[in-house]
């Protein structure tokens, strides 16, 4: 047994963070029921798939996971502009994202997909320092990015203190 040097809470608090990411967008899309059980039936067969991945190969699985988020960040991206657009109402930021990220109340959908996005940026550079960690090259935890400040207390606040060694 040895200690994981802060990877447990900060995968734990990830996990929760991606967690408000999924109710922000059910509060906002509103999903009929088959929609909901298409969600958790993908879920379902990514954490099988995950968790074989991870059994095999950790430095594999994190890495895998920086590049979906990287590819998150590209879609929120994307998301960013079809809201400036336009095209995409910019309409009141739903109950659960103004309390978890502690919003305003006059917070928009923009103001979400802003903090989602960095949110996701930090999720990418953990996982691929992680990755990075696992095939023993010396990782500086400041070179995760930072998310948009926060209360102390959230996720994102704690990150911030993570250390990663090989």
């Amino acid at each position: 047994m040895c200690d994981d040097n802060g990877w447990i809470a900060t995968l734990i608090d990830e996990a929760e963070n991606e967690r408000m990411h999924l109710m922000t967008f059910i509060a906002l899309a509103k999903p009929t029921w088959l929609e909901r059980m298409v969600v958790l039936t993908v879920q379902w067969a990514f954490y099988c798939f995950f968790f074989l991945l991870y059994l095999v190969s950790p430095r594999t699985a994190h890495r895998v996971v920086g590049y979906f988020e990287e590819e998150a960040v590209i879609s929120y991206t994307l998301y960013l502009e079809e809201i400036d657009a336009g095209r995409v109402e910019n309409v009141p930021a739903p109950e659960i994202a103004r309390r978890y990220w502690n919003l305003p109340i006059d917070a928009t959908l923009r103001d979400v997909v802003l903090i989602i996005r960095a949110d996701e940026a930090h999720h990418r550079d953990t996982n691929h320092c992680f990755a990075d960690s696992l095939a023993g090259i010396e990782v500086d935890p400041s070179t995760i990015s930072a998310a948009l400040p926060h209360e102390a207390g959230t996720p994102q606040a704690s990150w911030a203190s993570i250390s990663i060694t090989g």
